[in-house]
């Protein structure tokens, strides 16, 4: 990927979801808890479907709730 990270997420983990998550890392060789952060990611959106996204979508195209189950 050569796009530049220029946004921060941060999330808080119980300390047994840090120790599941090291303890992928580290079995993996991973850098970093970031890179394991993002490979997880990747890979939990691909397995939903989600593997590209078009260059001019935006936030409102992604939603938890579907179009057609959103009530005005």
């Amino acid at each position: 990927m050569d796009e530049k990270r220029v946004e921060r997420l941060q999330i808080m983990l119980a300390g047994q979801e840090l120790k599941i998550l090291d303890d992928w890392r580290f079995s993996r060789r991973m850098p970093s808890r970031a890179s394991a952060v993002r490979e997880l990611l990747k890979r939990g959106l691909a397995a939903e479907g989600f593997l590209l996204t078009e260059p001019d979508a935006k936030s409102a195209d992604f939603g938890v709730m579907a179009a057609s189950s959103k009530q005005a």
